[in-house]
């Protein structure tokens, strides 16, 4: 009967070894609090649960060029370079969301006098090297009133925190308010920001998941949402238990710094990473056609698949 029994565990094993599929995933960038629920979802079991064994990589290329290739299954991308690259004709498809909301912000030190965007007449503005940030930048002066020849823009393609903490600009745009902002702070740098959807600019999604357009019915994307759905759950439920254990597997992660960009972050994941704003996708598309961002404005099924 042991043999019997041992047999069979041996067998149920190997059956949930082979039932267990691979899923490879292309990060934006170097593993840091915006992934958060993948993290969580791989240490608390819920991709196992789905049968699957979920493996992330970065390449600094463009995820979305890569993802093109079929250099990954899924990959993590920005909602307005990807309407970029499906401008381009790029075979891609959004499949799901990380980040539903933007988390790009510009920034004034307090104590500068600067209270309001109107306050930012004949001051020096740090520009980022991302072309749509400046672009921003230029419809939330309009909304209060000014021209960017009201203000003095500086190109800054490296280092935009520390021109600003070092008053060489009196203003940075193209920093993320749930990282470089916390940063700041952590060093005793109280800071306003003004975030672009309250100041004219449509709201959009900061980081979607993306594939390739002919793997859009692939079986294992929904088993994926679900679990990334039940990782974000977690994190709302248990931030500090899931800081504990991000820092306990990356131990060179463990700073007040990042801390703090960890706590910032959570409320900016998807709730339910399969759903998808058709009106929200819309606006910020028209958005990108009438700055000159992108030529046409495609229809929204062209953008995004709801998976379910």
């Amino acid at each position: 009967m042991k043999k019997i029994v041992a047999i069979l565990s041996l067998f149920i094993a190997c059956s949930l070894a082979n039932a267990t599929e691979t899923l490879t995933i292309l990060l934006n960038k170097p593993l840091n609090p915006d992934h958060a629920p993948l993290i969580i979802a791989k240490q608390q079991g819920y991709f196992r649960e789905q049968g699957l064994k979920v493996n992330w990589k970065y390449q600094s290329n463009s995820t979305g060029k890569l993802i093109a290739k079929n250099k990954a299954d899924i990959g993590i991308s920005y909602e307005p370079e990807y309407m970029r690259q499906i401008d381009a004709g790029l075979p891609l498809i959004r499949i799901g969301t990380l980040i539903d909301k933007p988390l790009h912000t510009l920034a004034v030190l307090r104590g500068s006098g600067i209270q309001s965007l109107n306050d930012l007449r004949g001051k020096r503005i740090g520009l980022g090297k991302n072309d749509l940030y400046n672009v921003m930048l230029k419809v939330m002066l309009l909304k209060s009133g000014l021209h960017e020849k009201d203000v003095q823009l500086t190109k800054i393609h490296e280092g935009l925190t520390q021109a600003l903490l070092t008053h060489k600009v009196d203003a940075v745009t193209g920093i993320t308010r749930n990282i470089e902002v916390p940063q700041m702070e952590a060093r005793d740098k109280k800071v306003l920001t003004f975030f672009p959807e309250d100041h004219g600019i449509p709201s959009y999604s900061e980081l979607i998941f993306i594939s390739h357009i002919k793997n859009v019915h692939d079986k294992r994307y929904p088993r994926f949402l679900s679990a990334i759905k039940k990782a974000v759950r977690y994190l709302d439920e248990h931030p500090d238990l899931a800081w504990n254990a991000y820092i306990n597997e990356y131990p060179e992660k463990n700073s007040l710094a990042n801390q703090e960009t960890w706590l910032d972050t959570m409320p900016y994941f998807a709730e339910d990473p399969a759903s998808f704003n058709d009106g929200e996708w819309h606006r910020f598309a028209n958005f990108m056609q009438k700055n000159q961002m992108i030529k046409k404005v495609q229809p929204t099924s062209r953008y995004a698949v709801i998976l379910r």
